[in-house]
């Protein structure tokens, strides 16, 4: 594996990578593409969930309580990814799906960031859901968090307008079932895979951590983008350590193929 923590050398890895034919190119992304947006990463130690106790699928449904205080912590977080912006690593992805050069971007994100900066919706697979809306959890209908946030702010329970269901950020939390087909296509891209690049991911986090395996084992390139070491380096042909966004900087999302 080859480690590069020059700026001007990764840069080139990048011009090459993304600057020609690369085949089948997929791409996973986790919390380090926006934390250099303003977005703090909840997983980190001072994050939000090493500093309060989660708000279980299980309590939201059930307590009324904890369905209140899981509010409160989306409309912060929604603040909090409002206040930020997309970075040149977010807009040369974003070019990189609309030029058709980009098989499929996988997001651990929950941020929005990648929709903000344009990336071709048939394109994008979020593991975790979003949390930048609600929807219904009978239904499945979308709904605005500044509808959910009115009627959250007259002390009751924001509802579905379509059924009456309950409303839920559209995040998957902790004890909710991963979606099953957002998993699915993401496996078979990571197996179909001629090149798999993770940008700003710890590769911690199941079962996400796994799709890079799965790219490597049916022969990839494995490219990691990551300010710090990960469990899967051992199998990457490259590892870059520089910034994310200053990486990316050089590249003109509108002319990435």
């Amino acid at each position: 594996m080859d480690e590069i923590v020059n700026l001007t050398e990764a840069q080139a890895v990048l011009r090459d990578l993304f600057g020609g034919s690369a085949g089948r190119l997929v791409v996973m992304t986790g919390a380090g593409i926006s934390t250099e947006s303003g977005v703090p990463d909840f997983r980190s130690p001072g994050g939000l969930w090493s500093r309060m106790q989660p708000v279980t699928f299980q309590d939201f449904v059930s307590d009324p309580d904890q369905r209140r205080e899981d509010w409160r912590r989306r409309f912060e977080m929604k603040e909090i990814f409002d206040r930020a912006a997309p970075n040149a690593a977010h807009r040369v992805l974003a070019g990189l799906s609309r030029t058709g050069g980009l098989e499929l971007l996988i997001t651990q994100n929950v941020d929005g960031l990648h929709q903000r900066a344009g990336v071709a919706e048939e394109c994008l697979v979020e593991l975790h859901g979003n949390s930048t809306y609600a929807t219904c959890l009978d239904c499945g209908q979308r709904a605005e968090l500044e509808q959910a946030r009115h009627v959250w702010a007259d002390h009751q329970d924001p509802v579905c307008a379509a059924c009456g269901g309950l409303l839920k950020a559209a995040v998957v939390s902790f004890g909710q079932a991963m979606p099953e087909a957002a998993l699915r296509r993401a496996a078979e891209a990571a197996a179909q895979a001629d090149v798999f690049v993770v940008i700003g991911s710890s590769l911690l986090v199941q079962p996400a951590a796994q799709l890079p395996v799965i790219a490597a084992r049916a022969h990839a390139r494995l490219i990691l983008i990551n300010r710090e070491a990960t469990p899967l380096d051992h199998l990457a042909e490259v590892s870059v350590r520089t910034s994310i966004a200053e990486t990316f900087s050089h590249l003109d999302p509108g002319k990435v193929t």
